[in-house]
């Protein structure tokens, strides 16, 4: 199986598919041509899954695919580099996923300009899975820039009534942390180039991941590359956007957003963060864990205050993320293991709350949880899948959200690089919180008594709706009482990775040494009147 060829289409289907959607005329037509090319796509990407193997090292660049050509002139080396490995197999394949939910999503709830929509939320698949494929870190700015035009016009033009001020508020946090990842980018390419590419400026991954860079060097490149990430998260404080997007964005918007968009934040400091600048990701370890921790019971307190169901919702991603940061900054096998994991499961079980949310606003025209209650009597499926995405999303043992928590807790607890058992306590009330807000939830807008004829006559799940949940509600649990599978597609992968991480900061510091020793003068040597100089050493 070709996994470097597939890896390509999987990237360029949808981009194509949008082409004939351009292309379509009737309405019909572009429903059904984005939903063809989407549920193509994905049984395209179930290839890359069944193919990989996670045996082999990524060192080696077995499963990549290299096609440099002559793009740029040669004094940049820039090319088109993508592949697979255990950090984003996964996560293409919760990309390729939701694609065709989000287009079954839309299906009633989008009424005008279907064209448009659905060409760019097929340019925003291709954005994505390009994010997480890309192995030079050039074509990686690319792809997450694209992802921010189809965005913006998905919440700008289908939005709600703030739909402007959201769009532009997503955008201008984005791209203010994109260009300074950007000016970090070309500062590096020419110092690894310098180095290890023969004076050539660079961004291929692997041979900036080769380049042992001074620990002076490493702050400030570090924070401009995390800072990027950490808007796109969002980590605290950096997370105002991300409700207002949310609840003025399309149902099938805030999908993409929460499922697959935040992850590229988070995947971004586990790609280049981490490896890159090893040392200094390790000395602001602790800062980035307090944040994330902030992050978990601050979003966990304001969504319990929330009356809107969808700012709710937007609230919890905000507490959720905040352990993936953990796990990431924690440099354990476990923890690491359990913030890849809880990406996807948070895709899944925050995909599908939103899907709810946004089938019950279809039907109500309202997201204000007090005009619900007791819809468990008039729309039992509906409560059922509720109440799974809830449970899951809170970390019930037994269901998927329980895996990444409980692996992110573990590993944060036994890290040498953290080091506070008291700060992991705080993170664990996080769990605790998401059931207090997300069950409140439940019970305002499902328990009780009906006291509106609305609720009293409103129609359960239809067999479109229940083709968007099952998929959903199956990995829930599969997820959660057999995550071994999954695990070990990324677990060589993270322990290879850490073991770099290691390697790079030890080497780092040894060179950092040795450069401090070259001014050191021997005594014998004053006396001799010859000054011996340790002679400098690079690294790389």
């Amino acid at each position: 199986m070709n996994i470097p060829f597939l890896t390509s289409i999987v990237i360029f289907l949808p981009l194509a598919g949008a082409v004939v959607t351009m292309l379509s005329k009737s309405e019909s037509a572009i429903k059904w041509s984005a939903l063809g090319v989407t549920v193509l796509t994905f049984f395209v990407s179930i290839g890359l899954y069944l193919g990989f193997d996670p045996a082999i090292s990524t060192a080696t660049v077995p499963q990549l695919a290299d096609l440099s050509g002559s793009w740029f002139p040669a004094r940049f080396d820039i090319k088109y580099f993508v592949g697979i490995d255990g950090l984003n197999l996964l996560l293409i394949m919760l990309t390729t996923l939701l694609g065709p939910i989000v287009v079954l999503s839309s299906w009633n709830y989008i009424s005008k300009s279907h064209k448009p929509y659905y060409t760019l939320l097929l340019i925003l698949q291709t954005g994505v899975t390009g994010v997480f494929a890309a192995f030079d870190i050039f074509l990686f700015y690319i792809f997450f820039e694209l992802t921010l035009i189809p965005m913006y016009f998905i919440i700008g033009i289908w939005g709600g009534e703030n739909r402007v001020y959201a769009a532009l508020k997503f955008v201008l946090y984005t791209l203010v942390g994109s260009l300074l990842m950007l000016v970090a980018l070309i500062y590096l390419g020419y110092a690894a180039g310098d180095v290890v590419n023969a004076g050539v400026f660079t961004t291929d991954w692997y041979k900036l991941v080769s380049f042992n860079m001074p620990i002076e060097m490493q702050g400030w490149l570090f924070l401009l590359f995390a800072l990027a990430f950490a808007i796109k998260v969002p980590l605290f404080p950096f997370h105002t956007w991300l409700p207002d997007a949310h609840v003025q964005a399309p149902t099938g918007g805030s999908v993409i957003l929460a499922g697959v968009l935040l992850k590229m934040g988070t995947y971004g400091l586990v790609r280049f963060c981490l490896p890159f600048f090893p040392n200094a990701a390790q000395e602001y370890a602790m800062t980035f864990a307090v944040l994330a921790v902030i992050g978990i019971i601050y979003g966990a307190l304001v969504a319990r205050a929330q009356s809107d169901a969808k700012k709710l919702v937007a609230y919890s991603s905000v507490s959720h993320l905040g352990f993936v940061v953990l796990g990431i900054f924690a440099f354990t096998v476990e923890s690491l293991q359990g913030a890849m994991i809880q990406m996807i499961n948070h895709g899944i079980s925050t995909g599908a709350l939103f899907l709810i949310v946004g089938m019950l606003y279809e039907r109500r025209h309202t997201r204000d949880m007090g005009d619900y209650g007791g819809l468990a009597s008039s729309v039992p499926m509906l409560t059922f899948f509720m109440i799974l995405s809830v449970l899951a999303s809170a970390g019930l043992p037994g269901l998927n959200g329980f895996v990444g928590e409980f692996l992110i807790l573990v590993g944060s607890f036994k890290s040498t690089v953290l080091d506070s058992p008291i700060l992991i306590a705080f993170a664990t009330s996080g769990v605790i919180l998401a059931a207090v807000y997300l069950l409140h939830m439940v019970y305002r807008m499902f328990w009780g008594t009906i006291d509106r004829e609305e609720n009293e006559s409103m129609k359960d799940l239809n067999r479109r709706e229940l083709a968007l949940l099952i998929p959903l509600a199956v990995l829930m649990v599969v997820l959660g009482i057999a995550p071994a599978p999954f695990l070990a597609k990324s677990e060589p992968a993270v322990k290879e990775l850490l073991e770099m991480i290691e390697s790079k900061r030890i080497a780092a510091e040894v060179a950092a040494e040795l450069r401090n020793s070259v001014a050191y003068v021997a005594p014998e040597a004053v006396e001799a009147d010859e000054p011996e100089v340790l002679s400098p050493i690079t690294t790389h």
